[in-house]
């Protein structure tokens, strides 16, 4: 594989393979890397059930290997390997990965977020022993097992609802009512397999070999009490991975601030997806950034080499 491309996508979740289609079919030659299989977060999602086109539901690990296949179907290199620093050279950006060095006059950060963590006790020493980020992935280990859920927002009622088809949830919520979308949170209210604790966190991990309970405390009153579980399945946020490049204009939370043809504060750097600084992160949403992301590069590049269209 020649080393030298038109544009370079790091992260090959939605956003990104959104970028690599669009970016291949436009002519540009496109290379996308990623350290694990493509996907990110979207490929843990169980029943994907809200993306235009695709209904009832589509499953998430099949939804992104579709778009896998669309965009080498129009020309996109995906690389696996990991990408340990991206430096800007005159106007090149070299990216050295554990594959060797590329480089590119444009660049696109879809390298998406991390899971936040509680930062409880129990929590790290349970990890892979009760307590999990991923209900698909872990899920299936604790068949009619008591399980507990972590969250209020859309991922934490989604989890609950898929968890409930295979063992007993109890859903923790440290506010009144859930912040996710009303027709999500309503299919837990409404789910008889589902038990809801608002106003409480969960504040420590208790277990010998696995998880055996959890330490509930009232946000309301500080009251204390134990909850006998066999999992924990923590879904409260993410966390931007912008560590590559930390000289980027970020809001008050980390996440990349761009403008609407998804350009950051250096030219030829753009950022999509759930990296990004936006109000609504969705998978429609982060397809949509990755596709305005390589159209704002196209033009950028011929520009750059006098091709502009007149």
């Amino acid at each position: 594989m020649d080393n030298n491309f038109d544009f370079i996508i790091v992260g090959a979740g939605p956003a990104g393979m959104a970028a690599a289609q669009y970016a291949a079919r436009s002519g540009l030659k496109t290379l996308l890397l990623d350290a694990g299989f493509p996907g990110g977060q979207v490929a843990m999602i169980f029943n994907l059930e809200n993306y235009p086109g695709f209904f009832p539901a589509a499953n998430g690990f099949e939804f992104i290997a579709k778009m896998k296949d669309q965009a080498v179907a129009f020309g996109a290199n995906i690389l696996q390997a990991q990408v340990s620093s991206i430096d800007k050279i005159q106007n090149e950006y070299s990216i050295k990965t554990s594959a060797g060095t590329f480089t590119a006059p444009a660049v696109l950060l879809a390298t998406g977020a991390d899971h936040r963590k509680l930062g409880i006790p129990g929590e790290k020493e349970f990890f892979g022993r009760g307590v999990s980020y991923c209900a698909t992935c872990d899920g299936p280990f604790f068949r009619n097992k008591k399980i507990v859920v972590v969250g209020g927002g859309d991922s934490a009622c989604d989890e609950a609802t898929y968890l409930s088809t295979i063992g007993q949830v109890t859903i923790v919520h440290r506010k009144a009512s859930f912040r996710a979308q009303k027709a999500v949170a309503q299919r837990v209210l409404s789910n008889p397999a589902i038990t809801v604790k608002f106003n409480s966190s969960v504040t420590a991990v208790f277990g010998d070999t696995k998880v055996s309970s959890v330490e509930l405390t009232d946000t309301v009153t500080g009251e204390k009490s134990v909850l006998e579980t066999d999992a924990v399945f923590v879904s409260v946020g993410m966390l931007p991975r912008t560590e590559l490049l930390s000289n980027l204009k970020t809001d008050d939370a980390g996440y990349i601030i761009t403008n609407e043809d998804m350009e950051t504060s250096v030219p030829g750097l753009y950022a999509a997806g759930d990296v990004r600084s936006k109000s609504f992160r969705q998978v429609v949403t982060a397809c949509a950034d990755g596709a305005i992301a390589a159209n704002s590069a196209q033009k950028f590049i011929r520009k750059m080499r006098g091709e502009e269209y007149k």
